[in-house]
């Protein structure tokens, strides 16, 4: 058995398409006008609650997808998800910090930017009042 066998868990070919059309950040609609007139939301949808799709449908939309048909036939999430894990070791965080990204950094640093730009504003709208104030007295 290899790696990517999967004897006891079938694999749900409808909900891996809609995975990778969300992490690929394509909505529903958006797959629906690719595949054609005959398409819908509501049929995308329906699509994506099927366990096995027909292997014409499947290659429309690997090729709309641009991924390999073998990626909606094989992927196995769980699968994924123990090879991410094993990939890290210790000395590294899978939480909040991925290659020296901290999302916590980053709000930080865009509230600072926020307070500045207030700064600014309140110092242009002071700057407006005194020169308002110094027309009115010349007048």
């Amino acid at each position: 058995m290899s790696h990517f066998d999967t004897p006891d868990r079938k694999i749900h070919q409808g909900r891996n398409i809609k995975r990778f059309r969300e992490m690929l950040g394509i909505k529903q609609e958006g797959l629906a006008y690719e595949l054609g007139d005959d398409w819908s939301q509501k049929k995308v949808s329906l699509l994506e609650q099927k366990e096995t799709i027909e292997t014409d449908i499947l290659a429309q939309v690997a090729a709309i997808l641009k991924i390999p048909v073998e990626a909606i036939e094989n992927f196995n999430e769980e699968q994924a998800m123990n090879i991410i894990a094993n990939t890290f070791n210790n000395e590294h965080s899978i939480g909040f910090v991925i290659n020296n990204y901290n999302p916590i950094e980053k709000i930080i640093l865009l509230h600072e930017e926020k307070i500045a730009l207030y700064e600014r504003m309140l110092k242009e709208k002071e700057d407006m009042m005194a020169r308002l104030e110094k027309l009115i007295e010349n007048k």
